[in-house]
This record gives C-alpha cells, sequence and structure tokens, in this order.
C-alpha cells in the first residue's frame, strides 16, 4: 500500500479521457486510443490538464488498447501502447505524478461472432507494457473476476514488484455487470492472492455508488473508487453529461470517509471535476464513518414451484415439445397447439426464440403468455444474438416475475449475409458466458428461486467429441440439461449409449419428424447440424400425398424414439410447421 500512498491518507487520480477527448473534439470516443499515433499532443494536453488539476496518478490512454476491440495487428496495437505510455510519461516529468497503465476488458467475440483467446491478447498487452517499464498496472470496468485470474497471475510471475489495481463496474443494486454481488466479488479478488488493491470505477454515478459502498465493509483495504460524473443525457445525438463538479467532488468526499482512499473518476468526469475534488480534499482532514452493516433484507415471496424440475431432478422421463412464435400478431395457432400438448402429457413447452435470425414474437413474452393462459410449463429459448447485457437481464428479470423458470441459452443461429447491411448481430456473450451469466442471477437476485438453465448439443457434428467437450463446460458453468439437435441415424444413437457425460446433467434427445420428400431433402442439404439418412429419404416419394407422407413421418420418428429411450432422459419434440397433431400421434405410438 506504501508503494502507492507513501504518508498520504488518499491519492487523487485523473478522470476520464474517452469522453473528456469527445468533449474537446467532438469526435466519437471510440478513436481515443488511436490517437496515440494520429494527435499525440491532445493526448498529452489532457493529461496534462490533470496533473494541473491536482491529480497525483493519471491512467495511460489505453484502455481499449487491445488488437482484437480496435480491430488491427497487434504490431499496431503494440505501437498505440508504447505511445500511450511515452505520452503519459511526458505529461509527468518532473511532476512526482504517477503513472499506470489502463487495461479494459477484451472482447470475448470477434466481430464474425466467434471466440477468441482473451488472454493470449492480455499477456500480448502486458508483454508489451512491461517492456516499456511500466510499474502500476489499472485494469478497470471489469464485470468479473474470471478475465483476470489468468493475466494478474502472469503479471506477478513475470514482474513481482508491479503494483496491480483492479476495477469493476457496478450497478445501483450493487452487482456487477454480469450479476456477481459486489460482497462475493470482493472475497473473492482478496482469495486471489494477485492484488494490491481493488476498486469500482464506471457504471453508476458517485451517489449511487457512495449508496452501494455503504453496504460494504472495506476495512484496511485499499480501495479505489472512479464513478461516472452522474448519468448522460443525449443532446442532437451526442451522448452529454451535465457539468456538475462541485457535486462531485462533495460525493467523493462522503465516498472516501466510507474509506476509499484513491479517487477519480470515469466517464464525464473531466479536469474540472479533479480540481474541485483535489480542493475540497485538501481543506481539511476527513473523518472515516464507521461501517453500520447491511441494510434490512425485505422477505422474498415463496419459490415458484417447477415440477420439470423437480421430475428431472427424480430421474423421471420427461416430454418437451417445440413450437415456434409467430411472425405475427396472430398467436392462436400456437395457443391451440399449446393446449393440445398438455392435452397429451407434455411435460414442458419449448419456445424458439427467432430461428434463422428471422424476426418472431419475442420467446419470453411469448413463453410467459402460454403458462399463463394454457396452465402447461413453458421454456423460452434465448438467444445471443440480437440482445446486449442490459436487454437480456431485463427479459430475465420479467420473465422470472411472470414465473417462467426454465430457460434454454443458446447462441442463435447467423444472420444470412444478405441481411447484414440492414440488420446487426449484437453477440454481447456467446452460449458459454450466457449460462455462466444465469448462474450468477441464480445466486444473486433469483437466490432461493432460481432458473432451470439448459443448453444445445450437437451430435450430428464431424467432431463429437468436442461436441461433448463443450457440453462438459457448459454444465460447469452452471447447465443442468442440454437438449439435442434432431438425431436421425444409428451411429449418433450408438455414441450417446457410450458417450461421457457431466455428473448429474440429463439428455432430452432431439427429434423433428419429417413430413414430406421435399422437407427430408431440405434439412438434409439447407439446414447445418442435421443429417438424414439416405435410407429415410427414400421413404417418402415426391408425389406421396400429405396424410400418407405425415403418416411414414411419424412412423420414422416412433422408429427413432425407441432407438432413443434407453440412452436419454426423455424426448424433445420439434413441431414441424407447428403440426401438433403428428407429435401427439408419435407420442402414441411411443407408448
Amino acid at each position: 500500500m506504501q508503494r502507492i500512498l507513501g504518508a498520504e491518507p488518499f491519492l487523487i487520480a485523473d478522470g476520464a479521457m474517452g469522453t473528456y477527448f469527445t468533449q474537446l473534439t467532438g469526435e466519437d470516443s471510440g478513436a481515443v486510443e488511436r490517437a496515440n499515433l494520429d494527435r499525440p499532443e491532445l493526448i498529452q494536453g489532457i493529461h496534462a490538464e490533470y496533473i494541473a488539476a491536482g491529480a497525483r496518478l493519471i491512467r495511460t490512454n489505453t484502455f481499449g488498447a487491445s488488437s482484437l476491440a480496435l480491430g488491427c495487428s497487434r504490431d499496431e496495437a503494440a505501437r498505440i501502447l508504447r505511445a500511450g505510455v511515452a505520452i503519459a510519461r511526458r505529461a509527468a516529468q518532473g511532476t512526482g505524478v504517477l503513472v499506470a497503465a489502463s487495461v479494459g476488458p477484451i472482447p470475448e467475440l470477434s466481430l464474425d461472432g466467434g471466440p477468441v483467446d482473451t488472454q493470449a491478447e492480455y499477456r500480448f498487452m502486458v508483454d508489451t507494457l512491461l517492456e516499456e517499464g511500466v510499474e502500476h498496472f489499472v485494469f478497470e470496468t471489469f464485470s468479473s473476476l474470471e478475465p483476470l485470474k489468468e493475466v494478474t497471475a502472469y503479471l506477478r510471475k513475470r514482474c513481482p514488484q508491479v503494483f496491480v489495481l483492479a476495477q469493476f463496474a457496478t450497478t445501483p443494486e450493487g452487482l456487477s455487470r454480469k450479476g456477481v454481488p459486489n460482497e462475493r466479488l470482493i472475497l473473492e479478488l482478496k482469495a486471489l492472492g494477485t492484488l494490491d488493491a481493488y476498486g469500482f470505477n464506471c457504471g453508476i454515478g458517485p451517489t449511487h455508488l457512495l449508496r452501494t459502498l455503504q453496504r460494504l465493509d472495506l476495512g484496511e483495504d485499499l480501495v479505489s473508487v472512479m464513478p461516472n460524473a452522474g448519468y448522460p443525457e443525449l443532446v442532437n445525438e451526442r451522448t452529454i453529461y451535465h457539468p456538475n463538479p462541485a457535486y462531485f467532488a462533495e460525493r467523493m468526499r462522503d465516498i472516501h470517509r466510507l474509506g476509499a482512499r484513491i479517487l477519480g473518476g470515469c466517464c464525464g468526469s473531466t479536469p474540472a471535476h479533479i480540481r474541485a475534488l483535489a480542493e475540497l480534499m485538501g481543506r481539511a482532514p476527513v473523518e472515516r464513518v464507521a461501517f453500520r452493516g447491511a441494510e434490512i433484507q425485505v422477505a422474498k415471496p415463496a419459490a415458484a414451484s417447477n415440477a420439470f424440475a423437480e421430475k428431472l431432478q427424480r430421474g423421471d422421463f420427461v416430454v418437451a415439445v417445440e413450437l415456434d412464435p409467430p411472425f405475427d400478431t396472430d398467436a392462436s395457432k400456437l395457443m391451440e397447439g399449446a393446449r393440445r400438448c398438455r392435452e397429451v402429457g407434455v411435460d414442458l413447452l419449448t419456445i424458439a426464440d427467432s430461428p434463422m435470425a428471422r424476426a418472431r414474437v419475442d420467446s419470453l413474452a411469448m413463453a410467459a403468455k402460454v403458462q399463463r393462459e394454457v396452465g402447461i410449463q413453458t421454456m423460452p429459448h434465448v438467444c445471443c444474438r440480437d440482445k446486449n447485457l442490459n436487454a437480456l437481464k431485463s427479459g430475465f428479470l420479467a420473465g422470472h416475475i411472470e414465473g417462467l423458470r426454465n430457460l434454454l441459452a443458446v447462441t442463435g443461429d447467423a444472420i444470412p449475409a444478405g441481411d447484414r447491411a440492414e440488420i446487426k448481430a449484437v453477440f454481447n456473450l456467446n452460449s458459454f458466458r450466457l449460462i455462466e451469466f444465469l448462474a450468477e442471477l441464480n445466486r444473486g437476485p433469483f437466490q432461493g428461486d432460481p432458473f432451470l438453465i439448459g443448453g444445445a448439443l450437437n451430435l450430428n457434428a464431424a467432431n463429437r467429441d468436442a461436441e461433448v467437450a463443450r457440453m462438459a463446460t457448459k454444465a460447469a458453468r452452471g447447465a443442468t440439461f442440454f437438449l439435442t439437435q434432431p438425431i436421425y441415424s444409428q451411429e449418433v444413437v450408438d455414441y450417446l449409449a457410450v458417450m461421457p457425460r457431466p455428473e448429474g446433467v440429463r439428455i432430452l434427445g432431439g427429434i423433428l419428424p419429417l413430413v414430406s420428400y421435399r422437407n427430408a431433402q431440405f434439412l438434409n442439404n439447407e439446414m447445418p447440424g442435421i443429417q438424414v439418412p439416405q435410407a429415410s429419404i427414400e421413404r417418402f416419394h415426391p408425389d406421396m400425398p400429405k396424410e400418407e407422407a405425415e403418416a411414414v413421418g411419424v412412423e420414422l420418428a416412433v422408429e427413432t424414439a425407441r432407438r432413443l429411450r434407453p440412452h436419454v432422459d426423455g424426448f424433445y419434440f420439434m413441431t414441424p410447421f407447428n403440426r401438433v397433431g403428428m407429435i401427439a400421434r408419435i407420442l402414441e405410438g411411443c407408448r
């Protein structure tokens, strides 16, 4: 602690770089790290303004300077990183001000939605910064500890004497953006043993952060606090923060009284905010406020029953049926199908989430309506393609209030290339991270009344062992049951019989009945992840009447179900064209 504070009771850090850059230039802050190469005088001037305002710690303009975030080569990212260090040092030369390297979260998905090796990128950034002689690191605006475990251990091994501060974005509810309660986050990061200090930045303004910190016992920990100046508003398509330096300084003094000792600002803060803070803190000693304990918790309603989860836990054989929500506002066919499923004893109705990236009625809203009005338990599919973390959490909270307790977490079908000019994929998460996020919510706001989390399993893939490994990873992150892609071949059935599975995990074998020769050909040739044996296709012929073709589809599905039955914990029927009558006939045939 003394390495960074010395004998001083607190250390004032700088404020925002990105939003202040935008305020000065009118340009989007996404270009701010590139300005290390393009406009070094401007970046140095910003650092100098913060130093003149009273900052004794400045952070390099390298928060988003990874090759993955910038979409550039590592050579170019390295030049930006090195320039960021050099610029900050020039600004601090002769002032005694500390220079710390800022490192932000690295995107976990590539621009096309695929996974990336973030740890290799963190190591690249750390190595580059260490080569420049950096002795202080600030990892900031993180949502969980997971990305920092490996990189901080690597940093400690390479240079044990460096000072490492990790800051996390928090919500007014006392959770990280990924749903981790602050109390648990602090316990885990202190147990990590690779950090000198921890803190909170971004996400919320100083008053909400003050209230959040009042619920935490900071003890003698070295804690940093760098909130946003407040909450922004959109004016003429520009994000504007209300100028409030005096107010910001007063709240920060209150935060210091709770035990925070490194004080600075994040989005919306400017040299004026830091100047007001430095002047206020310098006027008189600040007496620390004693920790008063956590707020009284209001009793939560009793947990909702989840008959489907109970059946899985008992080892009962279950039946789930998938229906697609409508493209328009007419849900009558789906509701009729749901009632028919209830009548024939289906345990769970699953609602797809805009399959094939074609917009349909929201799966959470549709599932809630069906469960409420039909009286059959439902499970919405939730994909990562269309919603960011805030939208996903909002939907989960609403779904929980509506009584939903089962969710299927999937990555989602890709948007067709021809639509990408107008429709943009979000992919804030992938299916692994979505499962992990839901598990965190189960330990947080849904504690005692959790969602049952399901995942997808594709046994039609060329490398089935890799898919089983993916299943194990999902199970480790919180998924307890899996729905397979449609199974047609005996080869997949035989693999199911011997494949390893995590303890306690349940598997529902996927069955998508064929309805015609054209349908079988289409699935086999145009649907990724589906393989229909030629022998099954040859059971149909192009001119077969609809009723006769349906009868053949039912026979094939019953045969598949009987072969699957000894090796799965339930059936997962995908209803072709919402023909629920076929599912009823298949179930009767299975009995």
